[in-house]
């Protein structure tokens, strides 16, 4: 007896008749770098008070890392730093 499965697709559902391969979506560094310079600008420039509401300043604490995870590494880690840095100062801002 012929396999009843054999002459279907493999993958129920997901078999649209393309048999190109998917290509792997990178994101563009210079878009990258360039949104993390202008969160890193903003909260730089910050004197007295956070350059956002409380909500969007723990959302660049979290994501902002991730982003610069696809810069090279002196980059990376240079553009994590001044954040960090820019991130204690504001807390400091909160606490007074």
């Amino acid at each position: 007896m012929d396999d009843l499965f054999d002459s279907g697709p493999k993958q129920l559902g997901f078999d649209m008749g393309d048999s190109t391969p998917m290509r792997a979506l990178e994101p563009d560094r210079d878009v990258i770098r360039a949104e993390l310079d202008e969160i890193l600008a903003t909260a730089q420039a910050a004197t007295d008070t956070l350059p956002w509401d409380e909500r969007t300043f723990r959302y660049h604490k979290v994501v902002f890392p991730q982003m610069a995870r696809w810069l090279p590494d002196d980059q990376r880690d240079q553009l994590c730093f001044d954040f960090a840095r820019e991130v204690e100062r504001l807390e400091q801002l909160l606490a007074a």
